[in-house]
């Protein structure tokens, strides 16, 4: 990762797909935070907790690769829990990531999740 870009912005640029990346993107997205069974509010972001399944990595790994080609001010985290627990995707950044999480991801969450978590009334 190049630290040499300081310039801060959080404008998603969906020019940065090509045109068959984004449609898999925008198919695929929905269906890995449908499956989110929890989620944690983090300073500047917010985990989600994701079912020990044998695809959840490859999902999750599918996700990130797409999702930093437009949106290269996030910082992802995985943590795979020992023992076949969970998986936690964390997303976060810069001032104003919480707001576009909430708007971008917040509808694609199961509704009770989403109402817990605090991001749908």
């Amino acid at each position: 990762m190049s630290s040499s870009n300081t310039e801060s912005s959080i404008t998603c640029d969906l020019s940065a797909f090509t045109p068959a990346q984004r449609e898999h993107h925008i198919a695929t997205s929905p269906l890995l935070f449908a499956m989110v069974q929890e989620v944690r509010n983090l300073p500047d972001g917010y985990s989600f907790r994701l079912p020990e399944y044998s695809d959840t990595l490859a999902k999750i790994a599918d996700f990130i690769a797409h999702e930093k080609l437009c949106c290269p001010f996030f910082n992802f985290g995985i943590t795979v829990e020992p023992y076949g627990g969970p998986i936690w995707l964390s997303l976060s950044g810069e001032e104003g990531v919480k707001e576009l999480i909430q708007t971008e991801i917040g509808g694609s969450l199961p509704e009770s999740v989403a109402r817990a978590a605090g991001l749908q009334a």
